[in-house]
C-alpha cells in the first residue's frame, strides 16, 4: 500500500455528522482534521469581539487581513487559536455560530478563507470537512464524501446535541434553524452546498458512527492501493 498522505474531504449539510466522521477518521489515519467550520468560526468571534458588523463584507476583509487562525491538532481533538488565543470552546457558542452562519454567506470572505485552508492542506494528510471542500477548497482531493441523513434524522440529532428533548420551544427552534440553514448553504451564490460530480455519497441516517468510518476507511485504503 502507499504511504502517500491524501487530502480527504467531507462535505454535507449540518447534522450529517461531518465533524465527528472527520475527527475519528483523522485519529484512525494519523492525519491532521482541518476543520473549515471552526476557521469561520473564529474570524466571526474576531467579529463580534471587534464590533464589526458580520454583515458588512469589506469590514470583514479588513479585519481578515489583521487576523491569524492555527488549528493545532491534539489526542482530544483540534485547539483553535485565534491570534495565538485558545477560543476553542468560545467559537461553539450560539452568538459565534449564528455569526459565522452570515459571515460565510460572503463571496470575498470565502476567497480569503479558502487560500488559508489549501495552505493548510497542501502538504496532505488532511481530512477537512465543511461544505465545499471537494468542489472549491480541494476539487482535486483524492478522496471525496459527501455525507448526508434525512433531514428529521439530522434535526433530531442537533436537539439531542443540545439536551432539548424536554424543552419543545428550544426544540422546535433548533429545527426551524437547521431548516434556514439548509436552506441559505444550497442557495447562496457564492459556493453553495452540494456534492462534488466524483464523490462517494454515503447516508448516515441508519448507520452507526462505527459503520460510517469503516466505510469512509474502505474508501481510503481502496484510493491507497491504486495509488502504490
Amino acid at each position: 500500500m502507499s504511504t502517500r498522505k491524501l487530502v480527504i474531504a467531507i462535505d454535507g449539510p449540518a447534522g450529517a455528522g461531518k465533524s465527528t466522521i472527520a475527527s475519528r477518521l483523522a485519529s484512525s489515519l494519523g492525519y491532521v482534521n482541518l476543520e473549515s467550520g471552526a476557521m469561520y468560526r473564529a474570524l466571526a468571534l474576531k467579529a463580534i469581539l471587534s464590533g464589526v458588523d458580520a454583515a458588512s463584507e469589506p469590514a470583514l476583509l479588513e479585519l481578515a487581513a489583521h487576523t491569524t487562525i492555527e488549528l493545532d491538532p491534539t489526542p482530544a481533538g483540534n485547539r483553535v487559536l485565534l491570534d495565538g488565543l485558545d477560543v476553542s470552546q468560545r467559537i461553539r457558542e450560539r452568538d459565534v455560530t449564528d455569526a459565522a452562519s452570515r459571515l460565510s454567506t460572503h463571496p470575498q470572505v470565502r476567497v480569503w478563507m479558502v487560500e488559508r485552508q489549501r495552505a493548510m492542506g497542501a502538504g496532505g494528510g488532511v481530512i477537512m470537512e465543511g461544505r465545499d471542500i471537494g468542489t472549491v477548497v480541494f476539487p482535486n482531493a483524492e478522496v471525496k464524501i459527501f455525507l448526508d441523513a434525512d433531514p428529521n434524522i439530522r434535526a433530531n440529532r442537533r436537539v439531542t446535541q443540545a439536551h432539548a428533548e424536554d424543552d419543545p420551544a428550544r426544540a422546535e427552534k433548533l429545527r426551524h434553524d437547521m431548516q434556514e440553514r439548509d436552506q441559505r448553504d444550497a442557495t447562496r451564490s457564492a459556493s453553495p452546498l452540494k456534492a462534488a460530480d466524483d464523490a462517494v455519497h454515503i447516508d448516515s441516517s441508519r448507520l452507526t458512527i462505527e459503520e460510517v468510518i469503516a466505510a469512509s476507511e474502505a474508501l481510503v485504503a481502496e484510493r491507497l492501493t491504486k495509488l502504490s
